[in-house]
């Protein structure tokens, strides 16, 4: 087991599938390791596709230093902004025409809220019910992660990113076909039964561009950094980050992606990575 790590880290967490089993349930060894590492004088920061208002309260109450929120699109250290990009109304206005066009479920993002058509809220009430058939109480309610809304209410000016989701394959290979490169388009991470969902925010637009904000504020390397995830909006992460690690239960196609795999969720991924590392003994 290496030695606890002398020097300042700065760890980068992916919440769903990283420190939340999927809107469930949370590792009890994950808040043991983030406090320990703060308390040892590391930095443990959120980094998510999730708004900020949309962060559940069981992750908040952890503690951490600042968040990366909305994929890449904000950043704060600890109270201060040290990122901001919103989509033009011109993109954003694409955007929906397409996602209309296809007949695909769809949710904007602002910085701290999530708003959706009615018929979009009500497949999301299906698929939470779905998903929770067969399975224990969750500790965090699902629907603290997925509601939204009213799409009349949003903010069009303060969109940053879009999600999209259809019961029909292949919407996010049409939309990087029909987009090219005016958008970043990934794959999401909703725990859909079936069919096909993505994320999109600007070019450039990503985890890892967050990250060196942060990075550059703090005056702190790229090697000082740790990013830990299982989604594909984490790529850039482990690319900017001295070491990207991927969670034991995200794709195998990501994982060969990552400089390292830890355990899954709930088998203490989080502190066998940051014992790996010395952020913890």
């Amino acid at each position: 087991m290496p030695e606890r790590s002398s020097s300042p880290k700065i760890a980068f967490l992916d919440v769903d599938g990283t420190i939340l089993d999927h809107g469930r349930r949370i590792a009890p060894s994950t808040v043991r390791a983030v406090r320990e590492a703060r308390a040892a004088g590391h930095l443990v920061y959120l980094c998510t596709g999730r708004a900020a208002g949309h962060i559940p309260q069981a992750v908040l109450d952890i503690g951490f230093d600042g968040a990366v929120t909305n994929g890449g699109a904000f950043a704060d250290a600890g109270d201060v902004r040290v990122h901001e990009e919103t989509m033009p109304r011109a993109e954003l206005d694409a955007l929906i025409a397409h996602f209309e066009k296809h007949d695909l479920h769809y949710l904007l993002q602002s910085d701290k809220r999530v708003y959706a058509p009615a018929a979009t809220r009500a497949a999301l009430v299906q698929h939470l019910q779905a998903a929770r058939v067969g399975k224990v109480e969750p500790q965090t309610s699902p629907q603290e992660g997925f509601s939204a809304e009213p799409i009349e209410d949003a903010p069009l000016t303060e969109i940053a990113k879009a999600v999209f989701f259809t019961e029909q394959p292949g919407a996010v290979d049409r939309a990087k076909a029909e987009f090219g490169g005016r958008f970043h388009i990934v794959r999401g991470s909703m725990p859909l039964p079936g069919g096909s969902d993505g994320e999109v925010g600007l070019p450039g637009t990503t985890k890892g561009a967050a990250i060196e904000k942060v990075l550059e504020h703090l005056g702190l390397d790229r090697a000082d950094a740790i990013g830990i995830g299982d989604s594909w909006n984490d790529i850039e992460m482990f690319d900017v980050c001295g070491v990207g690690i991927a969670m034991g239960n995200a794709d195998p196609e990501l994982q060969k992606l990552a400089d390292e795999v830890t355990t899954t969720v709930l088998e203490d991924g989080i502190s066998t990575a940051f014992a790996r590392h010395g952020l913890v003994e």
